[in-house]
């Protein structure tokens, strides 16, 4: 049984972004600032910078396992995972949330960086899958990692409809696919298996949107922490991200 405080924290397993946008950096600045105690597995080191990620060193997968391990102790609210970088370490760290028995999952599929380099190899892909998935409460795709998940174009909000139930059939029990690449406003579509929620906002012209992706499923993961059902903490997630976008409240 966890400290006292384990039901407001919550465990990020991703990598470490070197320009602090993104990855933990990223994921523990708002568990901070949702008012939650961030736990985290480092799976890589980046070099990267506003330009791009240059490098990539990736932890030995039975390292990033015995993080997991370790944080699952502590008997975080909630979980996330991000880069999970290759085969190995995804395979290691469903394992390893599997025996844990942990609580509500949240995986975002990090697969390339915007500039185009590659954070998950193919055969990570098809293990994120076949082993992460199935153990998942929700999965947090944008445009790009849904169209790599599923194989289907996804440019349009029908489109991610579609897509959302092609990866729900693949054993995820929710997904939201995010919409900040369509044309005009953002809108996020969240099924769940049976209905569509639709959440559009507005989009903030001249913002940073690096790290975005993960500001939301982290916002999400503190949220479902902090007792959220699902809908209420993707709502707050994505107002979360919007008053970060914006420079107010958001940190």
């Amino acid at each position: 049984m966890g400290p006292p405080e384990s039901l407001n924290s919550a465990l990020t397993v991703a990598g470490s972004d070197s320009s602090g946008g993104a990855g933990i950096q990223a994921d523990l600045r708002t568990f901070a600032a949702l008012g939650v105690r961030g736990l985290s597995a480092i799976t890589a080191l980046t070099v990267q910078n506003s330009g791009g990620v240059q490098a990539v060193f990736e932890v030995p997968a039975d390292f990033v396992s015995r993080q997991v391990v370790t944080a699952m102790q502590e008997g975080p609210g909630a979980v996330k995972t991000g880069m999970l970088a290759n085969e190995a370490t995804v395979e290691a760290v469903a394992r390893a949330l599997h025996e844990a028995r942990g609580p509500k999952l949240v995986v975002d599929p990090v697969i390339a960086s915007t500039s185009g380099y590659r954070l998950l190899d193919r055969s990570g892909v098809a293990a994120l899958v076949l082993r992460l998935l199935p153990l998942c409460l929700v999965v947090t795709p944008n445009l790009d990692e849904a169209e790599e998940l599923t194989g289907l174009a996804v440019r349009t909000t029908d489109q991610m409809r579609e897509a959302a139930r092609v990866i729900h059939g693949k054993g995820a029990a929710n997904v939201v696919i995010k919409g900040g690449h369509l044309e005009g406003d953002p809108t996020d579509i969240l099924f769940d298996g049976a209905s569509f929620a639709e959440m559009t906002g507005e989009r903030v012209e001249g913002a940073n949107t690096h790290g975005t992706g993960c500001v939301l499923s982290a916002a999400i993961t503190a949220r479902l922490a902090l007792g959220d059902c699902l809908l209420d903490a993707v709502a707050a997630a994505k107002e979360f991200v919007m008053d970060t976008l914006k420079g107010g409240s958001g940190g």
